[in-house]
Protein backbone atom coordinates (compact mmCIF):
# COMPACT_ATOMS: atom_id res chain seq x y z
CA UNK A 1 0.00 0.00 0.00
CA UNK A 2 1.16 3.69 -1.15
CA UNK A 3 2.38 6.20 1.51
CA UNK A 4 -0.48 8.59 -0.68
CA UNK A 5 -3.08 5.76 0.05
CA UNK A 6 -6.63 7.45 0.35
CA UNK A 7 -8.19 3.99 0.67
CA UNK A 8 -10.37 4.88 -2.28
CA UNK A 9 -9.43 1.36 -4.33
CA UNK A 10 -11.73 2.29 -7.55
CA UNK A 11 -9.69 5.39 -8.54
CA UNK A 12 -6.22 3.38 -7.78
CA UNK A 13 -4.12 1.75 -10.55
CA UNK A 14 -1.92 -0.04 -8.10
CA UNK A 15 -2.33 -3.64 -7.10
CA UNK A 16 -2.07 -4.49 -3.22
CA UNK A 17 -2.75 -6.66 -0.51
CA UNK A 18 -5.43 -4.53 0.51
CA UNK A 19 -7.42 -3.70 -2.64
CA UNK A 20 -7.08 -7.90 -3.57
CA UNK A 21 -8.82 -8.57 0.18
CA UNK A 22 -12.61 -8.13 0.16
CA UNK A 23 -14.97 -5.81 2.12
CA UNK A 24 -16.13 -9.17 4.07
CA UNK A 25 -12.28 -9.74 5.36
CA UNK A 26 -12.19 -6.98 7.44
CA UNK A 27 -15.48 -7.36 8.84
CA UNK A 28 -15.79 -8.28 12.85
CA UNK A 29 -18.13 -10.81 14.05
CA UNK A 30 -20.57 -9.97 16.64
CA UNK A 31 -21.30 -11.94 19.86
CA UNK A 32 -22.40 -15.43 18.54
CA UNK A 33 -25.44 -14.79 20.77
CA UNK A 34 -26.38 -11.36 19.23
CA UNK A 35 -29.17 -10.45 16.64
CA UNK A 36 -28.42 -7.12 14.64
CA UNK A 37 -30.44 -7.02 11.31
CA UNK A 38 -29.12 -3.23 10.74
CA UNK A 39 -26.35 -0.85 11.73
CA UNK A 40 -26.68 2.67 11.12
CA UNK A 41 -23.69 5.43 11.94
CA UNK A 42 -24.55 8.69 13.11
CA UNK A 43 -21.82 11.26 11.61
CA UNK A 44 -20.56 14.71 12.05
CA UNK A 45 -17.74 16.34 10.73
CA UNK A 46 -16.87 18.07 13.59
CA UNK A 47 -18.45 17.79 17.58
CA UNK A 48 -21.18 20.19 18.72
CA UNK A 49 -23.88 19.96 16.27
CA UNK A 50 -26.07 17.52 18.79
CA UNK A 51 -24.96 14.21 16.76
CA UNK A 52 -25.80 12.20 20.03
CA UNK A 53 -29.64 14.02 20.33
CA UNK A 54 -30.42 13.36 16.72
CA UNK A 55 -29.04 9.52 17.76
CA UNK A 56 -31.36 9.33 21.15
CA UNK A 57 -34.47 10.89 19.15
CA UNK A 58 -34.15 8.85 16.28
CA UNK A 59 -33.89 5.84 18.68
CA UNK A 60 -36.97 6.71 20.68
CA UNK A 61 -39.22 7.28 17.28
CA UNK A 62 -38.42 3.91 16.18
CA UNK A 63 -38.60 2.31 19.13
CA UNK A 64 -42.42 3.71 19.17
CA UNK A 65 -42.70 2.39 15.68
CA UNK A 66 -42.45 -0.85 17.02
CA UNK A 67 -38.91 -1.23 16.00
CA UNK A 68 -36.47 -3.59 18.48
CA UNK A 69 -33.70 -0.67 18.35
CA UNK A 70 -29.66 -0.40 20.08
CA UNK A 71 -27.76 2.31 20.87
CA UNK A 72 -23.95 1.53 20.21
CA UNK A 73 -22.31 4.80 21.78
CA UNK A 74 -19.01 4.74 19.62
CA UNK A 75 -17.95 8.68 21.62
CA UNK A 76 -15.67 7.06 24.03
CA UNK A 77 -14.35 10.34 25.45
CA UNK A 78 -17.67 12.35 25.23
CA UNK A 79 -20.00 9.42 26.14
CA UNK A 80 -24.17 11.27 26.77
CA UNK A 81 -26.06 8.70 25.37
CA UNK A 82 -26.76 7.23 29.30
CA UNK A 83 -27.11 10.63 30.96
CA UNK A 84 -30.07 11.49 27.34
CA UNK A 85 -31.41 7.94 28.67
CA UNK A 86 -30.98 8.68 32.74
CA UNK A 87 -29.78 5.67 33.09
CA UNK A 88 -27.46 4.75 36.45
CA UNK A 89 -27.14 1.32 36.26
CA UNK A 90 -23.55 -0.11 34.90
CA UNK A 91 -23.06 -2.77 32.47
CA UNK A 92 -23.37 -6.37 34.21
CA UNK A 93 -21.87 -9.45 32.55
CA UNK A 94 -23.30 -13.12 32.15
CA UNK A 95 -19.88 -14.80 31.85
CA UNK A 96 -20.89 -15.07 27.69
CA UNK A 97 -20.47 -11.51 27.41
CA UNK A 98 -21.35 -7.91 28.41
CA UNK A 99 -25.18 -7.18 28.52
CA UNK A 100 -26.36 -3.85 27.74
CA UNK A 101 -28.22 -1.51 29.71
CA UNK A 102 -32.00 -1.20 28.77
CA UNK A 103 -34.07 1.92 28.66
CA UNK A 104 -37.37 2.52 30.48
CA UNK A 105 -38.46 1.68 26.88
CA UNK A 106 -36.84 -1.08 25.94
CA UNK A 107 -33.85 0.44 23.70
CA UNK A 108 -30.42 -0.99 24.42
CA UNK A 109 -27.59 0.93 25.32
CA UNK A 110 -23.92 0.27 25.65
CA UNK A 111 -21.72 3.06 26.22
CA UNK A 112 -18.01 3.48 28.33
CA UNK A 113 -19.69 5.50 30.82
CA UNK A 114 -21.72 1.67 31.62
CA UNK A 115 -18.34 0.50 32.74
CA UNK A 116 -16.59 3.25 34.45
CA UNK A 117 -16.90 3.52 38.23
CA UNK A 118 -17.79 6.99 37.97
CA UNK A 119 -19.41 8.96 35.03
CA UNK A 120 -16.69 11.93 35.57
CA UNK A 121 -13.87 9.54 35.31
CA UNK A 122 -11.39 11.07 32.70
CA UNK A 123 -10.63 8.88 29.70
CA UNK A 124 -6.74 9.37 28.77
CA UNK A 125 -6.18 7.01 25.39
CA UNK A 126 -5.00 6.87 22.21
CA UNK A 127 -6.62 6.29 19.45
CA UNK A 128 -5.98 2.81 18.47
CA UNK A 129 -7.21 2.03 22.15
CA UNK A 130 -10.08 3.84 21.83
CA UNK A 131 -10.82 2.35 18.29
CA UNK A 132 -10.07 -1.18 20.13
CA UNK A 133 -12.66 -0.90 22.56
CA UNK A 134 -15.41 0.29 20.01
CA UNK A 135 -14.47 -2.69 18.32
CA UNK A 136 -15.18 -4.50 21.59
CA UNK A 137 -18.50 -3.30 21.80
CA UNK A 138 -19.57 -5.11 18.87
CA UNK A 139 -18.07 -8.19 19.01
CA UNK A 140 -18.20 -8.83 22.86
CA UNK A 141 -21.20 -7.34 23.93
CA UNK A 142 -24.40 -10.08 23.45
CA UNK A 143 -27.29 -7.16 21.49
CA UNK A 144 -30.83 -8.88 22.07
CA UNK A 145 -32.90 -9.48 18.43
CA UNK A 146 -31.76 -5.88 17.39
CA UNK A 147 -33.79 -4.16 14.51
CA UNK A 148 -32.01 -1.15 14.21
CA UNK A 149 -28.34 -0.45 15.74
CA UNK A 150 -27.67 3.00 15.33
CA UNK A 151 -23.89 3.69 16.33
CA UNK A 152 -23.36 7.78 17.55
CA UNK A 153 -19.94 8.00 16.37
CA UNK A 154 -17.47 10.45 17.65
CA UNK A 155 -16.89 13.58 15.21
CA UNK A 156 -14.66 13.52 12.14
CA UNK A 157 -12.95 11.24 10.10
CA UNK A 158 -10.22 9.66 12.38
CA UNK A 159 -9.14 6.30 13.38
CA UNK A 160 -12.43 5.72 15.40
CA UNK A 161 -14.60 6.27 12.21
CA UNK A 162 -12.46 4.12 10.37
CA UNK A 163 -12.28 1.11 12.32
CA UNK A 164 -16.20 1.38 12.33
CA UNK A 165 -16.73 1.79 8.70
CA UNK A 166 -14.25 -1.50 8.34
CA UNK A 167 -15.02 -3.60 11.26
CA UNK A 168 -18.97 -3.26 11.20
CA UNK A 169 -21.72 -3.83 8.72
CA UNK A 170 -22.95 -0.51 8.06
CA UNK A 171 -25.85 0.00 6.33
CA UNK A 172 -25.58 3.64 5.63
CA UNK A 173 -24.64 6.95 7.90
CA UNK A 174 -26.70 9.94 8.96
CA UNK A 175 -25.27 13.75 8.88
CA UNK A 176 -25.49 15.62 11.35
CA UNK A 177 -24.73 19.57 10.89
CA UNK A 178 -25.41 23.30 11.75
CA UNK A 179 -26.34 25.77 9.47
CA UNK A 180 -23.27 27.61 8.96
CA UNK A 181 -21.22 27.65 6.17
CA UNK A 182 -17.88 26.13 7.29
CA UNK A 183 -19.93 23.15 8.58
CA UNK A 184 -21.06 23.12 5.36
CA UNK A 185 -17.67 22.19 4.11
CA UNK A 186 -16.61 19.47 6.91
CA UNK A 187 -20.15 17.78 6.05
CA UNK A 188 -18.60 17.48 2.69
CA UNK A 189 -15.62 16.05 4.24
CA UNK A 190 -18.16 13.36 6.44
CA UNK A 191 -20.19 12.68 2.73
CA UNK A 192 -16.83 12.47 0.97
CA UNK A 193 -15.50 9.27 3.84
CA UNK A 194 -18.78 7.55 3.34
CA UNK A 195 -18.81 8.14 -0.04
CA UNK A 196 -14.80 6.59 -0.47
CA UNK A 197 -15.84 3.92 2.24
CA UNK A 198 -18.68 2.25 -0.24
CA UNK A 199 -21.39 3.29 2.60
CA UNK A 200 -24.64 5.26 1.42
CA UNK A 201 -25.50 8.62 3.06
CA UNK A 202 -29.52 7.54 4.12
CA UNK A 203 -30.23 11.76 5.19
CA UNK A 204 -28.93 14.47 6.52
CA UNK A 205 -30.23 16.29 9.68
CA UNK A 206 -29.62 19.97 9.86
CA UNK A 207 -29.29 20.78 13.97
CA UNK A 208 -29.99 24.23 15.62
CA UNK A 209 -31.67 25.29 12.14
CA UNK A 210 -33.85 27.57 13.93
CA UNK A 211 -35.48 29.54 16.60
CA UNK A 212 -39.22 29.04 16.93
CA UNK A 213 -40.91 32.77 18.26
CA UNK A 214 -42.87 32.15 21.47
CA UNK A 215 -45.16 35.17 20.18
CA UNK A 216 -45.95 34.62 16.62
CA UNK A 217 -44.17 31.42 16.11
CA UNK A 218 -42.18 32.28 12.85
CA UNK A 219 -38.88 30.40 12.23
CA UNK A 220 -35.76 33.14 12.93
CA UNK A 221 -32.63 31.66 11.14
CA UNK A 222 -30.27 32.77 14.32
CA UNK A 223 -27.32 31.11 12.46
CA UNK A 224 -27.87 32.37 8.89
CA UNK A 225 -30.12 31.11 6.62
CA UNK A 226 -30.41 27.13 5.19
CA UNK A 227 -28.32 25.43 2.97
CA UNK A 228 -29.26 22.07 3.78
CA UNK A 229 -31.40 21.92 0.38
CA UNK A 230 -28.14 22.46 -1.99
CA UNK A 231 -25.89 20.59 0.26
CA UNK A 232 -28.11 17.77 0.15
CA UNK A 233 -28.48 17.99 -3.81
CA UNK A 234 -25.25 18.13 -3.83
CA UNK A 235 -24.33 14.94 -2.34
CA UNK A 236 -27.51 13.04 -3.84
CA UNK A 237 -29.20 13.15 -0.24
CA UNK A 238 -32.84 12.63 -0.84
CA UNK A 239 -33.93 12.45 2.71
CA UNK A 240 -33.08 15.77 5.06
CA UNK A 241 -34.64 17.21 8.48
CA UNK A 242 -34.78 20.26 10.00
CA UNK A 243 -34.24 20.21 13.88
CA UNK A 244 -34.97 23.70 15.31
CA UNK A 245 -33.38 25.06 18.88
CA UNK A 246 -35.80 23.49 21.61
CA UNK A 247 -35.37 24.22 25.24
CA UNK A 248 -37.59 21.27 25.94
CA UNK A 249 -35.09 19.22 24.23
CA UNK A 250 -32.22 20.17 26.03
CA UNK A 251 -33.73 19.88 29.12
CA UNK A 252 -35.14 16.78 28.69
CA UNK A 253 -31.70 15.31 27.98
CA UNK A 254 -30.73 17.36 31.28
CA UNK A 255 -33.19 15.27 33.12
CA UNK A 256 -32.55 11.74 31.46
CA UNK A 257 -36.14 11.87 29.99
CA UNK A 258 -35.80 12.29 26.36
CA UNK A 259 -38.12 9.55 25.65
CA UNK A 260 -40.58 11.62 26.37
CA UNK A 261 -39.66 14.30 24.00
CA UNK A 262 -42.82 15.62 21.39
CA UNK A 263 -42.62 16.63 17.80
CA UNK A 264 -42.34 14.80 13.88
CA UNK A 265 -38.96 16.45 13.04
CA UNK A 266 -37.18 13.63 12.69
CA UNK A 267 -39.85 11.00 11.47
CA UNK A 268 -39.40 11.46 7.53
CA UNK A 269 -35.78 10.27 8.77
CA UNK A 270 -37.27 7.39 10.61
CA UNK A 271 -39.05 5.88 7.88
CA UNK A 272 -36.09 5.68 5.75
CA UNK A 273 -34.15 4.15 8.84
CA UNK A 274 -36.77 2.02 8.98
CA UNK A 275 -37.71 0.78 5.60
CA UNK A 276 -33.86 -0.59 5.30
Amino acid sequence: MSESCDHNCDSCGSTCQTKTQRKEDFLAKPHELSQIKHVVGIVSGKGGVGKSLVTSMLAVILNRNGKRVAILDADITGPSIPKAFGIKDKAMSNGMGILPAETKSGIEIMSLNLLLEHDTDPVVWRGPVIAGTVKQFWTDVIWNDIDVMLIDMPPGTGDVPLTVFQSIPIDGVIIVSSPQELVGMIVEKAANMAQMMHIPVLGLVENLSYVICPDCGKEINVFGASHIEEIAAKHHIDTFCRLPMLPQLAQACDEGEIENFTGDYLEKLAKVVGNL
